[in-house]
């Protein structure tokens, strides 16, 4: 492997996404550009940058992998996906474009009240920044392992050079550039994903029909499970599920949405997400067809895979087992998915902080902007400590930790939504922080109690057990009023 290569290329592509940072942000570094991108966003343009925020570094590793373990029945929780994205066009959409939102969440305030309002807020903020911190741990770590450390490079400086290029990007027009620059990542995220299933359809000598007839007669070709009720993997929990994560982590989070506030009209909003949802089908199962000609490859040459299913694709893309043009194409594609979606969350979280908790847009133009950019620089710092306090504790199982207590808290802000679009009822606003603290908490006791007495594992359902536990409390201490206002 010729890591000097491979060097130039991951400068060129950085150099490359500076280029477009560079057009698009001149001469425009307004608060408005940098949370709205002045709403001209071309639909398609959004749409296709969405694919590649969406889908992390973590996805481009994992994804393939999972099919070792339940084949392609993730492709369930996809199809709930689509599903979900239409609810988002049709419930969600509408009232965000009328109320003409910066940032989603202050539509609970004249709702709810200030405390609803700041805990969704908080609970969006503490979400983001521990998932994508960790997101981003897992990419540098693997370039970090197959490619830096061949110079002896400090971890920590592998992470202070990749979060220092995502800031340089996306400090002066933040939203505006990344429509741009995640269109371009993930532009290349797909064209390097189809390049590796090409070259290894290559290697095992098959043409096109012949790999299709290959994929789809293979053992791990099973998309669906319906016998199994115990299974994580039953068609139910998987559809519902993955409806309501598209819900939550897409319609109620602050840095998907915001890409949607951008477009032009609300007209526009919904073609990007119907157009959104569709390419997500493919693209995913693109990535368990090439997990499965893995395995295949593997099991045809007698090779011996990493324990973890997160190390197969790095492993053959790095192992020397095929060309360096493979381990290119790799470090394309992990980067390209890693850093659209660090940047979009850079800037989603520079955005809610500054509108949901300082409240910059009512301080004059330049002030503003000040703030916006100290923000900015505080909050990549702390992306930065959190990546190397992960780290320090080099556990694996810290991860998984992290992202368990990541989903958990989306399960207040579907509560909060669902109790305010769906019910014309008051709540008292006091009681609301103390309500999303107690339920995800709740919600961890019932899943372990549940796993204890009858043998029953909470898969994605959590997310939906935790919201309901939210939104029952809510309606509970709440009185009918006929003066609420749904939108």
């Amino acid at each position: 492997m010729n890591n000097t290569f491979i060097l130039l290329t991951i400068l060129l592509y950085f150099g490359l996404l500076l280029v477009v940072a560079w057009v698009t942000g001149r001469n425009d570094s307004h608060n408005d550009a940098f949370f709205t991108a002045h709403k001209r966003s071309p639909w398609y343009i959004v749409s296709i940058g969405m694919i590649g925020a969406s889908l992390s570094g973590v996805t481009f590793v994992s994804v393939p992998g999972m099919v070792r373990s339940i084949d392609f029945t993730y492709m369930q929780t996809v199809f709930g996906f689509f599903f979900g994205y239409i609810i988002i066009a049709h419930f969600l959409l509408p009232i965000y474009y009328r109320l003409n939102l910066t940032s989603i969440y202050f539509w609970i305030e004249p709702r709810i009240g200030k405390r609803a309002y700041f805990t969704a807020a908080s609970f969006f903020l503490l979400s983001k920044i521990i998932g994508a911190a960790a997101r981003l741990y897992l990419v540098t770590l693997i370039l970090h392992t197959f490619i830096f450390d061949h110079w002896n490079i400090p971890f920590s400086l592998t992470v202070a050079v990749s979060l220092f290029l995502v800031w340089l990007y996306t400090f002066r027009s933040g939203l505006k550039t990344i429509i741009w620059t995640d269109t371009l990542q993930a532009l290349c995220l797909v064209a390097m994903l189809i390049i590796l299933i090409w070259k290894i359809k290559d290697a095992m000598h098959l043409d096109t029909f012949a790999m299709v007839h290959t994929l789809t007669h293979s053992t791990h070709f099973r998309i669906f499970e319906f016998n199994d009720w115990h299974s994580t993997q039953h068609f139910v929990k998987q559809f519902f599920s993955g409806i309501f994560i598209t819900i939550v982590m897409t319609g109620l989070d602050q840095d998907m949405m915001q890409k949607n506030l951008s477009c032009r009209s609300f007209k526009e909003a919904k073609k990007n997400m119907y157009f959104y949802g569709f390419a997500f089908i493919p693209v995913n199962f693109l990535f368990l067809a090439l997990g499965t000609l893995l395995l295949l490859f593997a099991a045809n040459h007698a090779i011996d895979l990493p324990q973890r299913a997160d190390d197969i694709l790095p492993f053959f893309c790095t192992s020397g087992i095929f060309s360096t043009g493979l381990t290119v194409c790799f470090t394309i594609g992990i980067i390209a998915a890693a850093f659209s979606s660090a940047d979009s969350a850079l800037t989603a979280l520079t955005t809610s902080f500054c509108v949901d908790i300082l409240h910059i847009q009512s301080l004059d133009p330049i002030p503003a902007r000040r703030i916006r950019l100290r923000v900015h620089i505080v909050i990549t710092i702390l992306f930065g400590l959190i990546i190397l306090l992960i780290q320090f504790f080099n556990n694996r199982s810290i991860i998984d930790a992290i992202y368990m207590i990541a989903s958990y808290t989306y399960g207040p802000l579907l509560g909060i939504f669902a109790f305010g679009l769906l019910t014309r009822r008051h709540t008292p606003d006091a009681p609301v922080p103390y309500i999303c603290i107690a339920s995800p908490i709740v919600c961890f006791t019932l899943a372990q109690l549940a796993d204890h007495y009858f043998s029953y594992t909470l898969g994605y359902e959590t997310l939906i057990l935790n919201g309901a536990l939210t939104f029952a409390a809510l309606t509970v201490l709440s009185h009918s009023s006929k003066h609420i206002q749904l939108s």
